[in-house]
């Protein structure tokens, strides 16, 4: 049987820009996707912290270096330019995978950069 796990988080990154004319997805700094193992096209689920929804998308890679984080589509708005948002991958994984499998987290300084890396322990 296989479960449904964490894989990677994006922490508090900033959303840069929203448009809702776009035709989906989240665009996001190739950087932050490097660093967590997130894919483009992969499903995301997005909580924004500040004013509460969550949805969920796929993922578009912007520029790197840019800093970008831009919602797209309808779920443009569900947030807002400015708003902070928890970007999380998930997959399938067995009991047995799960015991040693380490979720990569990045926690984002206001400008999308990398201010800090680190990995869940599976027990």
């Amino acid at each position: 049987m296989l479960r449904e796990a964490l894989f990677a988080k994006i922490h508090r990154a900033t959303v840069t820009l929203c448009n809702p004319d776009y035709m989906g997805s989240i665009t996001i700094d190739p950087d932050l996707l490097d660093a967590t193992g997130m894919r483009v096209n992969e499903k995301v689920l997005i909580a924004d912290i500040d004013s509460m929804n969550r949805f969920e998308t796929y993922i578009f890679r912007g520029t790197r270096g840019s800093g970008v984080i831009g919602v797209n589509g309808a779920a443009a708005r569900l947030t807002g330019v400015g708003h902070r948002v928890i970007i999380m991958s998930f997959c399938h994984l067995s009991l047995e995978e799960m015991r040693s499998h380490h979720p990569k987290v990045v926690i984002c300084s206001p400008e999308n950069r990398i201010a800090e890396q680190l990995s869940y322990d599976p027990d």
